[in-house]
């Protein structure tokens, strides 16, 4: 992915429309910037406000609009990049990146409400839950720097100016993330093979068969939950096969038949759904390489889940 544009917006009169219409692209840079929809769509909201506080003339004095407004929503989110990771220190349990949905899949259940953060998220590999989770081990300027360059396609010129380093510092910083990300992110096999794990596992789970679910696992495999300490969930992370398919046994012997799970895209990848009567009571994401399940996101705080109940 890589959409650094050098468009200027809005020509002498700085029009609603031509400035509006990089929203889509603030947002998508924010989210991977901070793993929440909530305050992705907080900091764009503070960057337009931002822009309509200049004068007319203010406005007029800058050549790249978009270029401003790119500027404005990363120090943003790198400023609240920094109070997150004061924030999560008192968080209750594991935090996760907050999972995006695929609106297109929901059909006629799309809300009539007011067009949600979620339908300008573009789905590609920048946001599957395997990669959001590495970008969340990195520290803010590594973050920023990294996604800025090597997903946006912004020189490192630019981005000293954003983080307030040297070109030559964000360069080592942008390396540093990459390397994160080359030695903790699997490679993404075909999607019909994914989803047809996907599908066995879900099979597998819901006939209670450990033996299936040891054949699907891999023997180190992780499940790591996220409710906030809002809903009930595990606070430390189930590791090993055996023991994480005695808890899935389990918790379908508890749920009684009240779980619904449907297969859908998690962040752009195949996943699963557990419906409460009609409500998204938790969504899964899946780290799998090969043929078998390495890790498993269950987020279940009902704030990361809004955007899956307006659909």
């Amino acid at each position: 992915m890589n959409n650094h544009r050098e468009t200027e917006l809005g020509g002498d009169d700085g029009s609603l429309t031509e400035v509006m219409a990089e929203r889509a692209r603030l947002t998508n840079l924010a989210y991977r910037l901070l793993g929440s929809l909530a305050e992705a769509e907080d900091a764009v909201q503070e960057t337009y406000a931002r822009w309509y506080a200049l004068s007319r003339a203010e406005q007029h004095a800058i050549n790249s609009p978009a270029a401003w407004l790119t500027t404005v929503a990363s120090r943003i989110s790198l400023d609240v990049l920094r109070s997150a990771r004061v924030r999560r220190e008192t968080y209750v349990g594991d935090w996760i990146p907050e999972p995006v949905p695929d609106p297109a899949e929901w059909g006629d259940r799309r809300s009539e409400m007011a067009v949600d953060p979620v339908d300008r998220i573009t789905l590609d590999e920048s946001i599957d839950m395997a990669f959001m989770v590495l970008l969340d081990s990195m520290t803010p300027a590594e973050r920023v720097a990294f996604l800025l360059h090597d997903v946006f396609g912004y020189p490192f010129a630019e981005v000293g100016d954003i983080v307030g380093r040297t070109p030559a510092a964000c360069r080592q910083l942008a390396a540093s993330g990459r390397r994160r990300i080359r030695e903790g992110r699997p490679s993404l096999g075909p999607s019909a093979q994914r989803a047809g794990v996907i599908r066995d596992f879900k099979r597998a789970w819901i006939a209670k068969d450990i033996n299936a679910l040891l054949q699907i696992l891999d023997p180190a495999a992780t499940v790591v939950s996220d409710s906030g300490g809002v809903v009930p969930a595990s606070l430390r992370p189930h590791e090993g096969a055996e023991r994480i398919a005695s808890y899935l046994v389990d918790l379908a012997t508890r749920a009684g038949g009240m779980l619904t799970l449907l297969e859908r895209s998690v962040n752009g990848q195949p996943g699963l759904v557990a419906e409460h009567e009609g409500v998204a009571a938790t969504v899964f994401a899946f780290d799998i390489r090969g043929s078998r399940i390495q890790r498993v996101w269950a987020v279940r705080n009902p704030d990361k889940l809004r955007s899956w109940n307006l659909i």
